[in-house]
């Protein structure tokens, strides 16, 4: 744009107030829907809608609001997380369709778990799933029908039950290599996929080794819950379906691009699904002619990230209004200013992705939100980029998993109710009880408040300022 003043902050009538007035009322519209239980994400779009229309409303140059939304939108990493979400969705439905998760289940039905060790058995099925899948309201839509039924049958009590399904999904979404909070954490502090990978099991594995002892010492059940389990139809062929993202892993540790090794996934589940008969050719897509549809597991796949994507599309959006509006920019300078240690800028980074995952209900906008500001604020007190990865992909996976009215809690809760002989869990009860996520935030305090780990990853890290 040649126009000396397109650099001047956008006005909007009633100053700070009105720049902001759009995501407040995003907010609220979105923790109505979440409390009133409608964790859908597509239930949230007519709220963005409703907010970047105040938005363009309340700016002084509607035309230049309007053009700071399309820029929002439109950031290459934006671009990049639909695309992974696209195939990570056909990855995770290909691995569904496999019978993964049920050969899971009658694994863990062959070693005669019950009680805590069934509680920690559901932590360790959901947390395979999670990091093979990198979705984690995929893993609770998948595996709590399977899960939270036997709990009762097998001893174990319900609400851990719950609580350690929730706790396997976030184990997953922090760590897996194709999960959307690990690309946006990466990119978004110029850091590589696998080495941030390989730096992030320094807290999440001591936080699920607290886990994996919480849910075997309390994971007993008491009430006398005694629910008939469905059998489970599975065999142990299953389980070398788990051979896909094993290899997606492989390639980025190896340095791979990311939408290479999501393809390359797709291609192994592919032909190991066929070859060990887990689904047949037509599955994969068929002409539903009656309908007037296509159809088909790979359909299927990307049909679950139309919600989260258009969700993320919208939402940038209106980041992109407020960051036009001067604020971001005044806030960089204001945190830098205050941060004139590396123990001061990862408080700064930690309170920052903290308040961004409150407001925005979602851990990868979130992330995109307050990325660039981490990564400023990080390099100009010498914290290297896996750390500052680390400490925001840390954060995003414990307020979403353990407050009442994120996506996560709703969702996994809604899910309990009417099973027969089992009582239904509330989301504050599901989240309370998630060991896993309460871990990983204990990790992260200690590590920023004694420097452990700091050390970790280059201080620009290797990859390009985004």
């Amino acid at each position: 744009m040649n126009d000396p003043n397109s650099a001047a902050p956008l006005a909007s009538h009633g100053g700070w107030f009105g720049s902001l007035a759009p995501f407040a009322l995003f907010l609220g519209g979105v923790s109505w829907l979440g409390l009133s239980g409608a964790p859908d994400e597509t239930g949230f779009w007519p709220v963005l809608i409703a907010a970047l229309g105040l938005g363009i409303t309340l700016a002084k140059d509607r035309s230049r609001y309007a053009e700071a939304v399309i820029d929002g939108m439109s950031h290459r990493l934006v671009m990049l997380l639909i695309l992974a979400w696209l195939l990570a969705g056909i990855l995770g439905s290909l691995l569904s369709a496999s019978g993964l998760i049920q050969s899971l289940v009658w694994s863990a039905g062959e070693v005669g778990v019950s009680g805590g060790g069934f509680v920690v058995a559901a932590f360790l099925i959901c947390a395979v799933f999670s990091t093979a899948t990198g979705t984690s309201l995929g893993t609770i839509l998948v595996c709590t029908p399977l899960l939270y039924p036997a709990a009762g049958s097998l001893g174990a009590d319900p609400v851990f039950a719950v609580g350690a399904i929730l706790a396997g999904a976030t184990f997953g979404d922090n760590i897996s290599p194709i999960s959307d909070t690990t690309i946006a954490s990466a990119t978004t502090q110029g850091a590589d996929l696998g080495g941030v990978v390989r730096s992030r099991a320094r807290y999440a594995l001591p936080a699920a080794g607290m886990a994996l002892l919480v849910f075997a010492l309390l994971g007993a059940g008491t009430d006398g819950v005694q629910q008939v389990m469905t059998t489970i139809d599975a065999d142990p062929a299953g389980l070398v379906m788990l051979i896909a993202p094993a290899w997606v892993l492989f390639l980025l540790i190896r340095s791979r691009h990311l939408i290479e090794g999501l393809f390359a996934g797709i291609a192994v589940a592919i032909v190991l699904g066929l070859l060990l008969a887990r689904f047949a050719a037509s599955e994969l897509f068929f002409l539903d002619r009656d309908n007037f549809i296509a159809s088909g597991l790979l359909l299927d796949g990307m049909r679950r990230a139309v919600g989260v994507s258009v969700f993320t599309i919208l939402l940038m959006g209106l980041v992109g209004g407020v960051e036009a509006s001067g604020l971001m920019a005044r806030l960089i300078e204001w945190v830098r200013a205050r941060a004139t240690s590396a123990r001061d800028a990862e408080w700064w980074i930690f309170g920052t992705i903290s308040a961004a995952t409150i407001l925005t209900t979602h851990s990868a906008v979130a992330i995109l939100t307050v990325g660039a500001l981490s990564r400023d604020v990080g390099e100009s007190a010498a914290v290297g980029a896996y750390r500052r990865a680390n400490i925001l992909d840390v954060a995003v996976c414990t307020y979403p998993f353990l407050l009442p009215f994120f996506i996560p809690t709703i969702l996994v809760a809604s899910m309990t109710a009417g099973v027969p002989g089992m009582p239904r869990v509330s989301p504050w009860e599901a989240g309370l009880h998630n060991a896993h996520s309460w871990g990983l935030l204990a990790v992260l305090l200690i590590a920023i408040a004694t420097g452990w780990g700091r050390s970790e990853g280059s201080v620009d890290g290797p990859g390009e300022r985004g």
